[in-house]
């Protein structure tokens, strides 16, 4: 069976776990849109209490980096900040005993060769400190993006490989924004697979635009514009761990994939 969880707060994952019916859960382990982490995790007990607790309950559990990390970036004042969160979170991650840390690819600006931006990822790798997966994840939108669309994704993989620790990397495909960015349902997670080797994480989510929009907006499960066929075999095809990031109550969600999904 596969296993099916969602995005929750990290004081509440136990009970929104056991309320949702979820097998695992996504966490972030501090504000999501800030720099720098607190000294302590905002959980009673600190991480070693929330490890157990999740232990206990049963649950594996994911982290996800804050949104303003860009290992890609050409600025300083990005990528270098970017690099000591990255590791920050990295360390809290294996504290409470994630099973992966997933990271958006990041984007280089406009007029920049995408050359840079993925040495730059090769750098953060090579700089990396971790024994907990790094995952990539693709992107919705911009065309300066480093994993929207697959020749991108297959350049900034060649880089990866080149950086010392790259066993560590593996890939989160957001269904949501593999749509959103133009890519074919029904071949993405053979090509990313064919390209990276390995698929970690399933990001399931709808989309509420168009396919090729570029606009990273979630939407409940068979209630967007992703046809139903297509998403239930995208997800099934990557045959990995689940994570919701929909809207709202996502216990619907959950049970909608299981009722689904092969057995």
């Amino acid at each position: 069976m596969v296993k099916i969880g969602a995005h929750v707060p990290l004081t509440e994952a136990v009970s929104e776990a056991k309320k949702l019916g979820a097998d695992q859960v996504q966490v972030f382990l501090s504000n999501p849109q800030q720099w720098k982490i607190a000294p302590d995790l905002g959980y009673e007990g600190g991480p070693e209490a929330f490890r157990a607790d999740v232990e206990s309950a049963g649950l594996d559990v994911y982290v996800h980096a804050p949104y303003i990390v860009n290992v890609a970036s050409t600025n300083n004042r990005i990528r270098i900040p970017s690099r000591k969160l990255l590791q920050t979170t990295m360390d809290r991650a294996a504290e409470v005993g994630a099973r992966g840390v997933v990271v958006h690819g990041g984007n280089i600006a406009a007029g920049d060769d995408p050359a840079k931006g993925f040495d730059n990822w090769r750098k953060a790798v090579d700089a990396l400190e971790t024994d907990v997966p790094v995952l990539v994840e693709n992107t919705a939108g911009g065309e300066n993006s480093m994993a929207r669309r697959l020749e991108r994704i297959e350049q900034l993989w060649a880089a990866i490989q080149q950086a010392d620790g790259s066993e560590v990397v593996g890939f989160c495909l957001d269904t949501c924004h593999a749509w959103a960015g133009g890519l074919d349902l029904a071949e993405a997670a053979g090509q990313i697979r064919a390209i990276t080797g390995r698929i970690d994480l399933v990001h399931a989510n709808d989309s509420r635009d168009q396919a090729g929009s570029g606009a990273d907006r979630h939407t409940n499960l068979g209630h967007g514009s992703i046809p139903e066929q297509e998403l239930v075999a995208v997800i099934a095809a990557a045959g990995a761990p689940v994570i919701c990031e929909t809207k709202g109550d996502m216990a619907p969600d959950i049970a909608w994939l299981r009722e689904r999904l092969p057995g």
